[in-house]
């Protein structure tokens, strides 16, 4: 028996799978089938009734192509296909008509709607509608809601699509938002007036097909056709997900999620859809000398001499930080290196083993989690770590997967089976447990693997995989890891033999370390943040908004940043002061422009040439030890301030507030 049957839609024969409703078909003949409630990661509502399309020998009326399967329509008196018609006199009546029952109560602003010039709403009013409407009573006005510091209401726009309620049930999982009352009284209102509590709030805003929902920072800022749109990468945690900046001049003025299925799906974060207003505060824009315990503005020749003088006849240490690219990590390395010095990029003291691919990346991708009928998740929180591999996590359990923590218990808004909360439980399940017919994935975080015994419990995480016949996910917290992992920006024994007798620091963007007193610090970053007050010498470089770079996400997919604007001040790319300062040692390096450097790069390390592409990692080689006896730790302690450009956002720092103020609230018993 065939698994796809023939339908015929607007005259083109088309097989599709009998599973798919109407307007997925119709999108696989190339027929555009205009839609406000329908989304395609959502459940189906079917409630905007906008999709009506003719079967023709089916009910003398349109159906909603939505909610209808191609394996529910009649075939033709002799067994021919399926007729369906997208633009017949009937359905364009129908849709008119629709069209006409929406905007019966939508206020008439859309000159100063923050929707306008991206709103399904006015697109379709004009593909679709019609030019007048028989309704002449006053339009029903509603209250708007409070829902937080990010997402701004027009209640009254509202047009009861119900997908901002479907995505905080469904995908955030959080149960605040519903709609109450019936036919003109109907609303969508949050839970007793609450506040969202979810670190995937702003992608309603998305969602929203008019401007009932819009961003509240961005709010009345700029148009949509002034803004310079980017494609590129984030970096606020290390999924890597793809977004899209949009600058007005040399403002960033909004970052929105792009699609990728294999890494964020469309789905991004607060802190990564937010933070954008930290890229204007407390920024490095001219190089710094310290002297006399005071720092003072120096010149880039001043600046660059004065650092080439001090790294002379000095024992060197490089330290990469959490947001560096891939060829800025390389760059340092090869110079610090050059001088006879170490690099470490492991700055957090995680135990990754350098040189195993499978060891720091895994051997998982991140699309694994889809398929997988048990997730085991060992030393993480990932609703903090990740928010949007947490939501994937939450569909892969409400599609049946059984979610197992080994780990401190907390609220990740799935089922969880605990299995107890440190190391001792991981050895014993890694001894006792057996493969299974359900597909098993092992995501480890990086609070198992930041104490001494780190590569045991790593050892013993890939154990707990391979007797499960599952795959290994390395969940990381810090976006330029992996990368430099690969350039092999690591030295044996971690941090702290780096750093042992190092009479000069290079600090490059890492500020989650204390470095302590002793060797002269030289900074090379784009914030004043901590890294910059220990420093001696301040040489300001670009944030990720301002430089083309290669990030390498926890999956060990390689993947482009594209510069969105342009660094402030004197501030320069990271991996030209690098090849400055090389200059000015008299050992210039190799390359003169990022395309060189690119090809030195991938001549060293040719998967980073493999731009998103997830490289098959065979399992780490690793020794099975006994590691300690502790509970595993918590390594993300603040979602809001996890980086320099975080901790310099307003709005962060209202989020983190408004989180710890939630945290410490004392709920009455019920």
């Amino acid at each position: 028996m065939s698994n796809t049957r023939k339908i015929i839609i607007d005259e083109i024969e088309v097989e599709v799978d009998p599973n798919l409703t109407l307007i997925q078909a119709c999108e696989l003949a190339g027929v555009e089938i205009p839609r406000f409630c329908y989304h395609e990661r959502l459940s189906i509502a079917g409630n905007c009734r906008m999709c009506l399309v003719e079967v023709v020998g089916g009910p003398p009326k349109p159906a909603a192509s939505c909610a209808m399967q191609v394996k529910d329509l009649r075939p033709g008196p002799n067994g021919e296909p399926s007729v369906i018609k997208t633009n017949s006199p009937m359905v364009k009546k129908a849709r008119e008509g629709v069209m006409e029952f929406l905007l019966i109560n939508h206020p008439l602003d859309c000159p100063i709607c923050d929707q306008g010039g991206e709103c399904d709403l006015q697109d379709q009013a004009m593909a679709y509608g019609v030019d007048f409407s028989r309704y002449r009573e006053p339009k029903r006005a509603t209250e708007d809601l409070n829902l937080g510091p990010l997402v701004e209401t027009h209640m009254t726009r509202c047009i009861s699509c119900t997908r901002c309620v479907r995505f905080t049930s469904e995908v955030a999982g959080i149960t605040q938002m519903g709609q109450t009352g019936r036919g003109e009284d109907s609303e969508i209102t949050s839970y007793l007036n609450l506040t969202l509590d979810s670190n995937l709030q702003g992608n309603i805003i998305d969602l929203c097909p008019v401007g009932a929902l819009v961003s509240k920072p961005y709010a009345f800022t700029a148009r949509p056709w002034e803004l310079t749109k980017t494609e590129t990468v984030d970096v606020m945690d290390a999924l890597g997900s793809n977004i899209r900046v949009d600058c007005k001049g040399r403002e960033v003025m909004r970052i929105l999620p792009r699609n990728n299925d294999g890494v964020n799906e469309e789905w991004i974060s607060d802190k990564t859809r937010f933070v954008w207003d930290g890229l204007r505060r407390q920024r490095l824009d001219t190089p710094y000398i310290r002297e006399g315990g005071k720092l003072r503005k120096a010149t880039w020749p001043e600046a660059l001499a004065a650092v080439a003088a001090a790294m002379t006849g000095r024992k060197v240490a490089g330290l990469v930080g959490d947001l560096a690219p891939v060829e800025a990590a390389f760059a340092l390395k090869t110079l610090v290196e050059g001088l006879g010095g170490k690099v470490e990029c492991r700055t957090d003291g995680a135990r990754l083993p350098a040189g195993q691919r499978g060891g720091y990346a895994g051997t998982a991708r991140i699309e694994d989690i889809d398929s997988a009928g048990q997730i085991w998740i060992v030393g993480s929180n990932p609703r903090v770590e990740s928010p949007v591999l947490n939501a994937r996590i939450r569909k892969a359990w409400t599609q049946g997967a059984e979610v197992h923590v080994i780990g401190a218990a907390a609220d990740l808004t799935y089922d969880v089976t605990h299995e107890g909360t440190g190391r001792d439980t991981l050895v014993r399940l890694a001894g006792s447990a057996t493969a299974s017919d359900k597909p098993a994935l092992v995501i480890v975080g990086q609070g198992a693997l930041t104490e001494a015994d780190g590569e045991a419990v790593l050892a013993h995480a890939q154990a707990l995989a391979t007797a499960l016949g599952g795959g290994l996910l390395v969940l990381h917290s810090a976006a330029s890891r992996v990368g430099a992992m690969d350039v092999g920006a690591v030295t044996e024994g971690g941090m702290q033999a780096a750093l042992e007798g190092a009479e000069l620091v290079y600090n490059l963007g890492a500020d989650e370390v204390e470095i302590a007193a002793g060797p002269l610090v030289i900074y090379q970053g784009s914030h004043g943040d901590r890294g910059a007050h220990r420093a001696d010498i301040i040489l300001p470089g670009a944030a990720y908004t301002e430089e083309n770079g290669l990030f390498v996400n926890t999956e060990g997919r390689p993947q482009l940043a594209l510069r969105a604007g342009f660094a402030p001040g004197e501030a320069k790319e990271n991996w030209a002061i690098l090849r400055a300062l090389s200059a000015e040692l008299g050992a210039a390096q190799p390359w003169d422009t990022l395309a060189q450097l690119r090809r030195a790069l991938a001549a060293a390390v040719p998967h980073l040439a493999l731009i998103d592409q997830v490289p098959e990692n065979a399992p780490a080689e690793l020794e099975l030890r006994a590691p300690g006896h502790a509970d595993f730790r918590v390594t993300v302690k603040d979602f809001y301030l996890t980086n320099p450009i975080a901790r310099a956002s307003a709005l962060m720092a209202e989020l983190s507030a408004m989180a710890q103020a939630r945290a410490a609230t004392p709920l009455a018993a019920e």
